[in-house]
């Protein structure tokens, strides 16, 4: 028989957001891979539990996740956590689940704090969806980039961000994607918690002249539904067809961003 991988969601701070459940598992588990041993360890000491910890980070998720699968298959059964938070998001632990999965090893999770929910529902911005984004590029052109792809997406947009990293990221939304509202969380469940809220060019100022200090998550709004306008739209499909695009694919481009129907403007489109 295998053992089981759990994964294991533990405090993003406060140590009172540890489950009852998470505790008895790390404390029945046969090793706990940590993408951080010094700080798991640290955990499982206040917790009172001593077992024996690997590390597994971005760097040896190839190497570990091998010999891990190996334990499992051999009836060790293994927690996975990160450093705060549920292991797999923006981490190299889903790697470890995949190839659990494909080697027909149980996995299960231990449900526990998420950073990306935690500031999503203190936000004050709409929950009933959302896009959890995870950490942008770290080079500013190629972090644009992606802001402009997501800048006509109506969802509400979960990302991580670096201290040192959080001026420039919103100064680039500011730049992509217009006014918006915009939530910072930082240091959340812990001592010195903190929202700030408003637009980016007003959050902007509070955070441009000093870093701020400890995990951040950003909340964005989505985009607002494009104002109904057949008559630009057709305008602009026309120019696009013009520069070599398609009839059909132009229609569909330029309905999108003028709130009308895509056979509206297609039809128009093909009115000699």
């Amino acid at each position: 028989m295998s053992g089981t991988l759990f994964v294991v969601g533990t405090p993003i701070g406060n140590l009172g957001d540890l489950t009852e459940r998470a505790r008895q598992t790390l404390d029945a588990v046969d090793v706990v891979a940590a993408e951080d041993t010094r700080r798991s360890g640290r955990l499982l000491a206040r917790l009172g539990i001593s077992k024996p910890l690997v590390s597994f980070f971005e760097g040896n998720e190839e190497r570990r996740t091998a010999e891990l699968v190996e334990r499992l298959g051999e009836g060790d059964d293994v927690a996975l956590v990160t450093d705060a938070g549920t292991p797999g998001v923006s981490d190299p632990g889903f790697r470890l689940v995949r190839a659990c999965i494909d080697a027909n090893i149980p996995v299960t999770a231990v449900p526990g704090p998420s950073a990306a929910i935690a500031a999503l529902v203190v936000s004050g911005l709409p929950t009933d969806r959302f896009a959890f984004e995870g950490f942008l590029p770290r080079r500013a052109g190629e972090r644009r980039a992606r802001l402009a792809a997501l800048a006509d997406d109506p969802r509400t947009l979960v990302l991580f961000e670096a201290p040192s990293r959080l001026a420039s990221l919103l100064t680039d939304a500011l730049a992509v994607m217009g006014d918006r509202r915009v939530a910072v969380a930082r240091e959340l469940t812990k001592l010195h918690e903190e929202v700030v809220r408003g637009r980016f060019s007003k959050v902007l100022e509070r955070f441009a002249t000093a870093a701020p200090r400890g995990e951040i998550v950003v909340v964005v709004e989505g985009a607002p539904p494009p104002s109904r306008d057949p008559a630009g739209a057709l305008d602009e499909a026309r120019g696009l067809v013009r520069g070599g695009a398609r009839k059909r694919d132009a229609a569909a481009d330029a309905a999108r961003r003028h709130g009308v129907s895509v056979n509206e403007v297609y039809r128009a489109l093909l009115e000699p």
